[in-house]
């Protein structure tokens, strides 16, 4: 399973957001894509006041504020 990390730099919801779902990543087998929204215009538009944002096959699982047992229960379904 591929999970898309939707994150920027100076972004420290994202690096607590990251290792949110790396903690999830050593109950629940998945690899970790991680997007710079300022790569990409349509996506900074899309996501910009929602980062971090966790994503599988185009659903967004949880955003901004990641929390463990949130993201088990939709990661680990």
């Amino acid at each position: 399973m591929k999970i898309k990390f939707f994150s920027r730099a100076n972004c420290p919801l994202c690096v607590e957001g990251l290792q949110t779902l790396k903690l999830v990543q050593e109950d629940v087998l998945f690899d970790i894509e991680i997007i710079d929204i300022e790569q990409d215009d349509r996506i900074h538009e899309k996501y910009m006041l929602m980062i971090p944002v966790v994503e599988k096959d185009g659903d967004v699982m949880q955003y901004c504020h990641l929390d463990y047992a949130t993201l088990m229960e939709r990661l680990g379904s």
